[in-house]
């Protein structure tokens, strides 16, 4: 057993042994990192919503404008998208022909007054000589008919002289109303006819939103507590809306109501031709919550939960609730969870049980109460 042999066989099992018991030691614990997470508060009753609808927005005023006469336009002095102020010139015509119109007018005008002066000067002289028994009766009332003839003639020529100078006026089209240009159809050199419609106008001191409304859903409308009105490219932020007006008759085709929202004071970030969103809502009673879509966590049981974050010690625990619908903008919780917890809102799938968190404060939402300082992480 002193051989060589026998000492190196045994420095060998030595060694390997001396490896194995190496290699089954355990490591050392890795401690969890404090991951940032997302909350959002439960407010009850804020999932009482009735209905959305989509629509567009609208200004409540909005007419075409067109010349009264038909001519050549010679001059655009807008363009579509242009804020104009009552009776600012948008376009105009050549003033040629209706100038000569004009004095055309003015000229017989003048010569219907000429033709009057005269038949009352031959009436007074006819009047004389019946008094002098020089003429019958008869020739007296001839003259009278043909000064009344003279003076009609007058009053015709003056009017007809007066519309010529209206139209030499409708040359030119201006604003009626401050306001903004919204589409141009007509261009300079253009010759238009009276009535064409040479540009769309419309008022820029109310808007409104069009939506479509079903015939089963009509009634929603009479018995919204409020209606706010949302701009799908500014989520953040709502608008006080009233129903305006809703019309008489159903679309035939798409079997829905037209419905006019009028936006109480509106932003000026609210520009006609924007997608709008307008939010029906009851009264806020009950103990529904609406919680964004991301919190939602399924269970190894395929039950839904949510993680409730614990502000004592800044970790997180997961919690059964009963979900009472499915919306677009989120879910509505309707039992499980208490008034004014916090909840993990985005990133539910990344977090286990106890796990220590940071709440991240987004801009614009209420800041969730800190982490405890004293807190430290936890070893699995």
């Amino acid at each position: 057993m002193n051989s060589p042999h026998a000492r190196l066989l045994s420095a060998l099992i030595l060694t390997a042994v001396a490896l194995g018991t190496n290699g089954c030691t355990k490591p050392a614990p890795v401690a969890d990192a404090v991951r940032p997470v997302l909350l959002s508060q439960v407010v009850p009753g804020s999932g009482t919503e009735a209905a959305v609808f989509a629509g567009e927005v609208k200004p409540r005023y909005e007419s075409d404008l067109a010349f009264r006469i038909s001519g050549k336009i010679v001059a655009r002095a807008v363009d579509a998208g242009a804020r104009v102020r009552k009776g600012a010139l948008l376009a105009r015509l050549d003033p040629a022909d209706v100038t000569l119109q004009a004095e055309s007018a003015q000229a017989q005008v003048a010569a219907a007054q000429v033709d009057a002066e005269f038949a009352r000067a031959e009436f007074d002289r006819y009047e004389n000589l019946l008094k002098q028994n020089f003429i019958s009766a008869s020739a007296l009332d001839a003259k009278r008919n043909a000064m009344k003839a003279s003076h009609a003639k007058l009053e015709q020529a003056q009017a007809n002289l007066a519309v010529t100078r209206n139209q030499a006026a409708y040359a030119r089209l201006v604003a009626p109303q401050d306001g903004v240009i919204t589409a141009v159809s007509a261009e300079a050199g253009q010759v238009v006819a009276a009535g064409q419609v040479v540009m769309r106008y419309a008022r820029e001191d109310e808007r409104e939103v069009e939506i479509a409304v079903p015939e089963a859903r009509i009634d929603e409308l009479k018995h919204a507590d409020q209606i706010r009105v949302v701009l799908v490219a500014d989520p953040g932020t709502g608008y006080r809306g009233q129903v305006r007006e809703v019309s008489p008759a159903l679309d035939p085709v798409t079997r829905t109501f037209t419905v006019r929202v009028s936006v109480i004071d509106p932003a000026p970030a609210m520009q006609w031709g924007m997608t709008a969103n307008v939010h029906l809502a009851g009264p806020a009673t009950g103990t529904a919550s609406l919680l964004p879509a991301t919190s939602l966590y399924q269970t190894s049981e395929g039950r839904p939960a949510i993680w409730v974050y614990d502000p004592a010690i800044g970790r997180v625990s997961l919690r059964a609730v009963v979900i009472a619908q499915y919306r677009e903008d989120g879910v509505v919780i309707a039992d499980g969870l208490a008034a004014g917890e916090w909840i993990v809102a985005t990133g539910a799938n990344k977090l286990h049980e106890g796990q220590q968190v940071r709440p991240y404060e987004e801009a614009g939402r209420p800041a969730p109460p800190p982490a405890p300082v004293a807190a430290t992480a936890r070893a699995d």
